[in-house]
């Protein structure tokens, strides 16, 4: 049990599993994991019953996924029999065409949000990464990078932009380079708290990571100077121990955050907004020409801003397209079951006749 705690295990966790066959995932690459039991670390893969019985891409391990593994001591490899419940999970939409899930991290309590303090911060973006934060079950902190190489009225403007954005998220400003701020965030990194680095590429992770593990251990990248724009570095997703005793995710940067689901974080991503919405003398208003409307109010009179309220919006309908994707995509996937066990069915028929 002390091996498993020392991993991120809390004693309020499922205690009717045999401890002994637990392990975390600390690496995903494709179809290959690493575990670990706090002894000894495994390369693993999924059992041909598992495969079998996987309904969707979230079925499958994650990197802070505890999971039930047959372990072949001798050869440091195991089988992964079952991923136990998550208390959390980061999912986005995958990248490509096709209507998928893609779980990022998992178990994670906290998610440091990363950008960079250069002309690529994104309040935006932000926006996205604490709403798929809070939907994700996490607490989300903002960690604004590379504060060395901004002047002190810049990094105070960058903070104060950010926390008009993040009501109530804490925002701390880092270097990697001088150590300012570090102290601050190891706040956050309390011994046996799971923490996922998010962000886009090159807003520098993984040099944190190195950091604050005092090792390289991540490869690192410049940005390009023209625009600011990260290279990918961090080709996969890969759990690190810190020195204090608390475990971090490193994860390949995001070109865009295509959200998943959300819908039940808007009213804490966006409080403010929701605030002056439940204000309006309409309970239907749509906040365009409706007499009463507090939301219209506050834009005229500054206190929100028309881009948080668009973002908002843009929010919104992004959210019920992708609902409505992820309906049809169950509705055609329950057709074809059906479709499939008719098919056995009168193949059965035909073999008895």
């Amino acid at each position: 049990m002390n091996k498993l705690i020392k991993l991120g295990w809390k004693e309020t966790e499922n205690q009717e599993v045999n401890m002994e066959i637990i392990a975390r995932v600390v690496t995903v690459q494709k179809n290959s994991y690493r575990v670990t039991d706090g002894s000894m670390e495994y390369q693993a893969h999924v059992s041909g019953r598992f495969l079998n019985e996987a309904v969707s891409s979230l079925d499958f391990p994650a990197v802070g996924d505890w999971v039930e593994v047959q372990k072949l001591t001798d050869e440091k490899k195991a089988v992964i029999k079952r991923v136990l419940p998550r208390k959390s999970q980061f999912v986005r939409q995958a990248a490509g065409e096709v209507t998928v899930a893609q779980i990022v991290a998992a178990n994670m309590d906290t998610v440091l949000i990363v950008n960079s303090l250069n002309h690529d911060l994104n309040l935006r973006r932000l926006e996205r990464y604490i709403l798929s934060t809070y939907d994700s079950g996490a607490t989300p902190v903002v960690v604004l990078t590379k504060k060395d190489a901004c002047s002190q009225a810049e990094v105070q403007s960058a903070i104060a932009q950010v926390d008009e954005i993040s009501i109530g998220v804490p925002v701390v400003a880092v270097s990697s380079v001088t150590g300012e701020g570090l102290e601050e965030l190891m706040e956050y990194l309390p011994a046996g708290h799971t923490v996922a680095l998010l962000g886009s590429s090159g807003v520098g992770k993984s040099t944190l990571v190195n950091t604050l593990l005092g090792e390289e251990v991540q490869e690192t990248k410049g940005i390009r100077e023209a625009d600011s724009k990260g290279r990918h570095t961090t080709t996969h997703r890969e759990m690190f121990m810190l020195p204090n005793g608390s475990l971090i995710i490193d994860t390949p940067g995001m070109r865009e955050l295509q959200l998943w689901e959300g819908e039940s974080a808007m009213d804490t991503t966006f409080q403010d907004v929701e605030q002056y919405a439940s204000e309006c003398r309409f309970t239907d208003c749509k906040h365009e020409t409706e007499p009463g409307c507090r939301v219209k109010e506050a834009l005229k009179n500054g206190k929100l801003t028309e881009e948080r309220f668009q973002s908002y919006l843009k929010l919104q309908r992004e959210l019920a397209y992708e609902k409505r994707k992820q309906d049809q995509k169950a509705q055609l996937e329950e057709k074809n079951r059906w479709k499939q066990i008719s098919k056995n069915q009168k193949q059965k028929y035909k073999q008895r006749m």
